[in-house]
C-alpha cells in the first residue's frame, strides 16, 4: 500500500495519485500549473490586504468588547456607590 504522492492521506493501490489529486493534475493539464495556482491563490487564500484588514476589524472587534466591560464595570461601581449612600 502506498499513499498519494501529493496530499499523502489517501492510499493508492493503482496509482501514485488518488482521485481528487489526478483531478488537480488534469486541471494543471488542460490550462496550465500557473493558471492552476493563481486561481488557487486568488480563491482560497487572503491578500495582503485583506489580511489587515480583517486584522483591524478583530483588533476593533477586542477593543470595543473592553470598552463594554469597563462601561458595565462603571455602572456596577456606581450602583454600589449609591447603595452605600
Amino acid at each position: 500500500m502506498f499513499s498519494c504522492q501529493l496530499c499523502e492521506n489517501e492510499t493508492c493501490y493503482w496509482s501514485n495519485l488518488c482521485p481528487s489529486c489526478r483531478k488537480v493534475k488534469h486541471y494543471m493539464s488542460c490550462f496550465s500549473r500557473d493558471r492552476v495556482v493563481e486561481v488557487l491563490d486568488q480563491v482560497l487564500a487572503r491578500s495582503e490586504q485583506k489580511q489587515d484588514m480583517k486584522i483591524e476589524l478583530e483588533i476593533r472587534k477586542e477593543i470595543a468588547k473592553k470598552e463594554n466591560e469597563l462601561i458595565k464595570k462603571k455602572k456596577s461601581k456606581s450602583l454600589v456607590a449609591k447603595v452605600i449612600e
